[in-house]
């Protein structure tokens, strides 16, 4: 099962493809979409554009989003509800089941603890998909996080109801959104 993950940002949209499968994690490829630029439709139109081409290449099972937790300015929320908005539509438009995580959620799955700081959620991701250096960004390692977020709650749902009914029958879980 190929799983992208995808972690907003107004600035840097890291997204992160993993592949899971008989409980083993690999990396298959991750970046960063950046679009630093003043212009807030041609940044949305980046992204957009830029998740969607990721979708068509890869094809994934799933993808996983972080969800937004903070929100220091109005402002500042509403550009990052902006750019969450055009990464949904890109996923609605490929018609791939989506799951949303916390960052609470995601450090908690990838370092074991959900208060751990970027360093800890960085060298764990690089163990775990036995990387020999750090992703290009830590954007681009946060997404990979969110994707082996997925991929443990998918392991855990297998241990607790059999590989069968995971991928034989639509589930209600309260991060699956059915689209």
């Amino acid at each position: 099962m190929k799983i992208l993950g995808i972690d907003p940002g107004t600035r840097a949209t890291g997204f992160g493809i993993i592949e899971f499968q008989n409980n083993a994690i690999r990396h298959i490829e991750s970046g960063t979409i950046f679009s630093a630029t003043n212009d807030g439709s041609s940044s949305l139109t980046k992204i957009f554009a830029g998740i969607e081409t990721i979708i068509q290449k890869h094809r994934p099972s799933a993808i996983a989003v972080e969800e937004v937790f903070f929100a220091t300015n109005v402002k500042s929320a509403l550009k990052l509800g902006q750019v969450r908005g055009v990464i949904l539509l890109a996923v609605l438009r490929s018609r791939t089941t989506f799951y949303e995580y916390s960052p609470l959620e995601v450090k908690k799955a990838v370092t074991g603890y959900g208060r751990a700081d970027k360093r800890q959620v960085q060298l764990m991701t690089m163990r775990l998909l036995h990387l020999t250096s750090y992703p290009h960004t830590a954007d681009a390692s946060d997404a990979l996080a969110v994707a082996i977020c997925h991929a443990h709650n998918m392991r855990r749902w297998e241990s607790a109801h059999g590989k069968e009914e995971l991928h034989g029958q639509v589930r209600q879980e309260k991060n699956k959104r059915k689209i």
